[in-house]
């Protein structure tokens, strides 16, 4: 089989919006040796909607770290809904991202860590409602996906249970937090590459000390 690099990601982590560019950029690189699958982790899944207001005082405090780590940088309309959670109708829940990623990687498989981070900026840039149907509009005129299509996809069971079978699966490779990255290559062999954000010099060394232990590299 070919090595498959498999990125266990949340749409809601913030973590993961900063280490998106040092994957896409060290994937990219490597592009020739394995294929990229991108599973939602299931972060959030309140039984009851809960508001952002349980989360704000966390945020408020842990965006910087982020910021400072990666250099990334979040938005001021995403930040409005951290420093104002009393004014804002955002209730946090990563069922809805992972099912638009479900279909998605239907339409383009290729392009699956492109769109994750897309959906990233357009939350924790843009300060979209990624539990609002509209959140996902703008990427469909961007990717030329068929609005109708797209919609009757979101709400049907099918792409729901696709979903939950990430969230699943993400538990079997017993991954505990996001990001996390690792890279199969056989049927029964995984190697963890990254565990928690992971800079550009660290990943790239791994991948290629696990390319050359299965002598895929030499």
């Amino acid at each position: 089989m070919q090595p498959i690099l498999i990125y266990c990601y949340d749409a809601y982590c913030g973590w993961c919006y900063g280490f998106s560019p040092v994957l896409k950029k060290v994937t990219a690189e490597f592009a020739a040796y394995f294929s990229v699958e991108v599973l939602s982790g299931g972060m959030i899944l309140p039984e009851q909607p809960t508001p952002i207001g349980v989360m704000a005082p966390y945020i408020q405090q842990a965006y910087k770290t982020v910021e400072n780590t990666t250099g990334i940088n979040f938005g001021e309309d995403y930040l409005w809904h951290i420093f104002h959670p009393e004014l804002s109708d955002w209730f946090p829940n990563s069922e809805k991202p992972a099912i638009a990623l479900c279909i998605f990687k239907e339409y383009f498989p290729e392009k699956q860590l492109q769109f994750a981070s897309d959906l990233q900026y357009a939350l924790n840039f843009e300060g979209r409602d990624l539990t609002d149907d509209e959140a996902y509009r703008h990427l469909l005129h961007q990717y030329q996906i068929p609005e109708e299509e797209f919609y009757k996809k979101l709400h049907d069971e099918t792409y729901k249970e696709k979903a939950y079978y990430e969230f699943a699966l993400c538990k079997q490779l017993q991954v505990t937090g996001y990001p996390a990255v690792l890279l199969q290559t056989t049927e029964s062999k995984l190697y963890l590459l990254a565990k928690g954000f992971t800079d550009e010099a660290t990943l790239r060394q791994r991948i290629k000390n696990v390319l050359k232990e299965v002598q895929i590299l030499p």
